[in-house]
């Protein structure tokens, strides 16, 4: 209530009034604006999350609560023991020595086919999110190339559309990913690379690489770009698949593993030098670089990926605890946009739904 010597304030003119619902119509449209610009509405041509993720629908057709890419794997369970080494490279907890942090990783074929055949594609992926004691985690997304074939999303996107199937043969048309390499001389690497690689007869035997530069900082504050890769640990290389494998040989083969003992990978940190490139996934780094050998993952379970602890998991590569960051390289932001948009789309088809397993394996295995 109003005391009697209090005297209320005088109403707004009309002339405020105008200029007050100016402000607030201006700020509803450039907020309006920047949803649109963002979701590429306003501007079509523009490269988008979803027009990245939708190269992986070819013909507008998706496997509806399957990830758009990388749709065929299987989840497995362990944990990553600290050499300590990494301590004088990064001040994140899980390099401290000693520490045991327990992770759930996910072993895949590339593309947007669940019943792909484990043959198809010479690559394998093992995405892996640690989980550290003071919630902190660590979420990395690794391929079994060393190198990645272009350095932009936008170069990505048009070796997409490239390679996706010519809607008269329902295959890839040859001539168009010709031209595509033909203009993206930065593919040669990995060309040089593709021409020698064969479908493993394993996950268990392959090596991963995180392909992209990271920036490591340890307590001391100094930075240092950084790239990683898993080696498997006492495992001869497994021969390569021949017709006489099943279609899901890589989950039996693993299956089998497992159920004689853990299986291995040394995590080796390789240190950039002044002036290696951090930006371009393309461009390796010469293997005189200074390697620190962080520790070593162990997997001792796996399980369908329909019901297993990875199906919700978004292995955005971007996740990452304290004393590392993401690096200049461009393709890390687009990377975690469009595994957003899978997530989202993957979401809205339900999440939580079971799905036709895409592997024979559909129980739990453990040593």
């Amino acid at each position: 209530m109003l005391e009697k010597n209090e005297t209320r304030p005088s109403g707004l003119t009309a002339g405020q009034k105008l200029i007050r619902f100016t402000v607030i119509g201006a700020a509803v449209l450039g907020l309006g604006a920047a949803f649109g610009y963002t979701g590429g509405w306003l501007a079509p041509q523009r490269l988008t999350a979803d027009r990245i993720a939708n190269t992986f629908e070819p013909g507008g057709k998706s496997h509806p609560g399957f990830r758009r890419n990388h749709a065929k794997g299987i989840c497995v369970t362990g944990h990553f023991e600290s050499s300590g080494a990494a301590q004088t490279l990064s001040s994140t907890p899980m390099f401290s020595p000693d520490a045991s942090i327990p992770l759930v990783g996910r072993l895949a074929l590339p593309g947007p086919n669940p019943y792909a055949p484990d043959s198809s594609v010479p690559i394998r992926s093992f995405a892996l999110r640690f989980s550290m004691p003071d919630g902190q985690q660590w979420r990395t997304a690794m391929n079994s190339m060393p190198v990645f074939p272009v350095a932009t999303p936008q170069s990505f996107y048009e070796q997409q559309l490239a390679s996706a199937p010519d809607p008269k043969t329902g295959k890839p048309d040859p001539a168009r990913i010709k031209a595509f390499f033909a203009s993206h001389p930065e593919t040669a690497q990995f060309r040089k690379w593709v021409k020698t690689a064969r479908p493993s007869a394993s996950f268990a035997t392959e090596a991963y690489y995180s392909l992209n530069a990271f920036v490591f900082t340890n307590n001391e504050g100094v930075r240092q770009n950084v790239r990683w890769r898993v080696v498997p640990l006492g495992t001869p290389a497994a021969d390569d698949a021949t017709p006489e494998h099943d279609q899901n040989y890589l989950d039996m083969d693993l299956v089998q593993r497992l159920s004689e003992g853990p299986l291995r990978w040394r995590l080796i940190v390789t240190v950039a030098d002044p002036g290696d490139p951090s930006n371009d996934a393309t461009k390796p780094w010469p293997d005189s670089r200074r390697q620190v050998e962080a520790g070593t993952i162990v997997i001792e379970k796996s399980q369908a990926q329909d019901h297993g602890p990875c199906r919700d998991i978004n292995f955005d590569p971007t996740v990452l605890p304290q004393g590392m960051a993401i690096s200049d390289d461009p393709l890390l932001p687009a990377r975690s946009s469009v595994y957003a948009a899978s997530v989202d789309r993957r979401t809205r088809e339900g999440l939580s739904r079971p799905s036709p397993s895409s592997s024979a394996a559909s129980s739990e295995h453990s040593k």
